[in-house]
């Protein structure tokens, strides 16, 4: 039977209690979430960012220091100017921001905007973030080229829950906004960032 045929059998009300209870008792068998190796989580979170669902592009550096450069890189690789929206973030003091034009206000039509996360999920290829005064929203939805560096990664969704107080907004961002009209064609960029590079920082 095709899955057509399937499909309507079951719109006719022509499945079977027993055909129901089996297609039931297969999903329970399923594991909740999938396998994720926990000493492989940078490659499979990596994996994950490649996907054409996500469609992110990837660094790596070993130091904070090093993000001006790995952005420099970018830059140059995208045509962009070195004009970046920041966060005021107190980690970022620690880089030489020489030959950018940082400021911390975005602009609707902003090129670029930095964003640090809290951390990666390997099983989804998502980015975690939470609002704070050193960790403004706003850019990371206007900008068309979102750069976010990323200090963790951990397996499951789970994994990246709070404990404790929760900030005032929590969100939650796997690759690039897009959406397709109804003659299938897809447009990247659609509802925020069109390009997702993520700036992995060695633990």
């Amino acid at each position: 039977m095709s899955a057509r045929d399937a499909i309507l059998s079951r719109l006719g009300g022509t499945a079977t209690p027993a055909a129901i209870d089996a297609e039931a008792a297969a999903l329970l068998i399923a594991p909740e979430r999938p396998a994720v190796d926990v000493d492989a989580l940078d490659e499979t979170f990596v994996a994950k960012l490649a996907l054409p669902s996500v469609a992110a592009t990837v660094d790596r550096i070993d130091r904070i220091e090093d993000l001006p450069d790995a952005i420099a890189r970018y830059c140059a690789d995208q045509g962009l100017q070195r004009t970046l929206c920041v966060p005021p973030d107190p980690r970022l003091a620690a880089c030489d921001w020489s030959g950018f034009t940082l400021h911390d206000t975005a602009a609707p039509d902003e090129p670029a905007a930095l964003a640090i996360a809290r951390c990666g999920v390997a099983e989804t290829g998502s980015l975690v973030f939470e609002t704070a005064p050193e960790a403004p929203m706003l850019p990371n939805f206007l900008a068309l080229h979102h750069i976010v560096l990323v200090p963790a990664v951990v397996a499951h969704l789970e994994d990246a829950a709070l404990t404790g107080t929760h900030p005032r907004a929590h969100y939650w961002v796997t690759g690039v906004s897009g959406t397709t009209d109804i003659e299938g064609t897809y447009v990247r960029g659609a509802h925020g960032p069109r390009f997702l590079h993520v700036i992995r920082l060695a633990a």
